[in-house]
């Protein structure tokens, strides 16, 4: 406890007097005229150009805006709503946003026009920033009840009423620039670190979504102790993909490069990602778990068209003595000079090509949060030499309490708690944490408030975990979430998902089993890999075609089957069934993140589970 209290006092009296905003001042003093975010907005397809804002740019365009904002209307503490893709604009509308004193809500671009209405309605933006028409035919119901005092619209051809213009909102910033800088210096300098500088909307799942503030404060403790953990020097060369809605991505992608310089390349599609990784060569990448099981399925398909046996059995060899190397970096473990040697040879020979041509090689630093990382996928990135470092946190503690590093990780964990940080574990395995980085509030709901914060100010994650002696964190499912059958056993759904997913024909899978006498799933096909399997079985079809062919219900019967071989009787699939869609953040079974939403998994499929329990064994 002393030690944390230490930490917390240190990372206190580094961070004393700032905000984001003064923070990002320093940063461009320091940065200048080197390049601070890059697009392909209006770039064409195909072409290796990027456009590029300067950290001068950045900023000077920011305060541009920031006093256009004043020149409307917009007063210190008010909310600018943004639904946009990760542009360059989105980040400027944020710079100016903060600037104008404002607070900045990013919206996700997949929410449905109800959801927006509640959004909008909750948060009351002064104004609000759409990018394109699908942003605005979704906004049309909410600006029609909350009335903002402007709408801003990015994209030329998209149009709604009066809505000024990206072009008009630049062109009458410049003109009122010099008659609001005063008034814009003012509003930036009088933010106190206890300000909000965000919210940041929960996604939902299980009722409407929650606001979360997060202040100056918040942020700065959290940049300061992950940046401790991550202990990363030389280029901050980074893609910003996510939605800026997500705090991982907000933290990420927005704030810790105003903090400490960077070069972020923003990608307005994630389906452009493997192109753009192969472009930048970032030298760090975070990814959500989808998007490693995504990759791994990429490297696993071109591998299994390799004609070449030995080289086939090389690559093998060589990932075998990857992932020896990588488990001897695990804390309390050493490198043998020997493996150090053997490391360093098929490294150069065969993992840096094969991460080359992946756009990987630079990669000094790379990490997974949002949902627990299959062990397995772990594993195969440390055969390419690769050490995945596992986060762990909410957007109720700004991000990141625990955190595997350079400097300490475990296999299969999401490390220990990050510097000043508290995480301990409630009597019935509940994560607890606490610390500066936790919010003091949600936006104008207290009920909310008093089940997240206890009297000590305890957060309680709604995270069942286990801590190991070395104060490892192994997160084994949400409270909520956890199945417990006829028979009273506990059955953690994920673990069961995990393994099912581990077949790259399985694109999502739900684990079932509330009050039941045995554990069901429900499956869908990857999209990507499915053609592919169909095409070497000379099967032709869509996606739902294939879902319905006993050659690959044979292959996904043989996935559950794996599955099961490796889990306890009671958390053993006894039914399975294969549907013939795809879920996606669109069609509401993911949050935008691509975490399931179970509840609308359990109401939308409600048939198909009965079916799971109804049917003859």
């Amino acid at each position: 406890m002393t030690d944390v209290l230490a930490e917390r006092a240190e990372i206190d009296a580094q961070i004393a007097g700032k905000t984001i905003a003064s923070a990002f001042a320093d940063t461009v003093a320091v940065q200048g005229d080197s390049p601070a975010y890059s697009d392909k907005i209006g770039i064409a397809e195909g072409s290796t150009e990027w456009r590029t804002l300067s950290w001068n740019e950045l900023r000077e365009t920011g305060l541009t805006l920031a006093a256009a904002l004043v020149d409307l209307g917009v007063q210190p503490g008010d909310r600018v709503a943004i639904m946009a893709t990760n542009r360059n604009e989105h980040v400027l509308a944020d710079v100016a946003a903060q600037h104008a004193g404002a607070v900045a809500v990013s919206i996700y671009n997949t929410l449905s026009p109800s959801q927006v209405a509640y959004v909008a309605g909750h948060s009351a933006p002064t104004v609000v920033f759409l990018e394109n028409t699908d942003h605005v035919e979704r906004w049309q119901q909410a600006l029609n009840e909350i009335k903002p005092l402007a709408v801003i619209v990015m994209d030329p051809d998209a149009q709604f009423g009066d809505a000024l213009t990206w072009s008009e909102l630049l062109a009458r910033g410049e003109a009122v620039r010099s008659t609001h800088a005063d008034e814009v210096d003012r509003r930036w300098q009088a933010i106190d670190a206890g300000d909000p500088v965000t919210f940041v909307y929960t996604s939902g799942t299980t009722g409407n979504p929650k606001a979360v503030v997060l202040t100056h404060r918040n942020i700065l403790f959290e940049a300061a102790s992950t940046d401790k953990t991550v202990n990363s020097e030389g280029e901050h060369i980074a893609l910003s993909y996510l939605p800026y809605a997500h705090v991982a991505e907000r933290v990420l992608g927005i704030y810790l490069p105003q903090i400490n310089g960077a070069h972020l390349y923003l990608i307005a599609d994630p389906k452009l990602l493997v192109g753009a990784l192969g472009q930048v060569r970032p030298t760090r990448f975070f990814g959500v778990p989808r998007v490693w099981e995504k990759i791994q399925t990429g490297i696993n398909g071109l591998l299994a068209m390799e004609p070449d046996e030995a080289k086939k059995q090389a690559v093998a060899d060589s990932m075998a003595i990857g992932l020896e190397y990588v488990e001897s970096l695990q804390y309390g473990n050493t490198t043998s000079p020997e493996l150090q040697a053997k490391f360093d040879a098929v490294n150069a020979a065969v993992l840096t090509p094969m991460k080359a041509a992946l756009g990987l090689d630079r990669v000094e630093w790379a990490g997974s949060a949002s949902a627990p990382m299959p062990l397995e996928t772990a594993k195969f990135f440390a055969g390419l030499g690769f050490s995945i470092y596992d986060i762990y946190g909410m957007s109720e503690t700004s991000g990141a309490v625990t955190a595997c590093g350079p400097q300490a990780f475990r296999l299969g964990t999401v490390g220990r708690a990050q510097p000043g940080i508290e995480v301990k574990l409630a009597e019935d395995g509940e994560v607890l944490a606490r610390g500066p980085v936790a919010i003091e509030s949600y936006f104008e709901n207290p009920e909310a408030t008093a089940e997240l914060l206890d009297a000590e100010g305890w957060v309680h994650t709604g995270d069942i975990g286990t801590l190991d002696e070395d104060g490892f964190l192994r997160i084994v499912d949400r409270k909520k979430e956890l199945i417990i059958t006829s028979q009273g056993k506990n059955i953690s759904p994920s673990n069961i998902e995990n393994y099912l997913k581990e077949s790259p024909l399985v694109g999502h899978a739900l684990a079932y089993g509330e009050g039941k006498p045995y554990v069901v799933a429900i499956l869908t096909l990857d999209p990507d890999v499915a053609p592919i399997i169909g095409g070497k079985l000379g099967l032709e079809g869509t996606l739902a075609e294939l879902s319905e062919n006993p050659a690959i219900l044979g292959i996904v019967g043989q996935a559950v089957e794996a599955a099961n071989e490796r889990l306890s009787r009671p958390e053993q699939v006894k039914k399975w069934t294969l549907l013939p869609v795809e879920w996606t953040a669109e069609s509401a079974e993911l949050t935008p993140t691509l975490k399931l939403k179970r509840r609308v998994v359990h109401t939308n499929y409600a048939d198909e589970i009965d079916a799971l329990y109804t049917s003859g064994d």
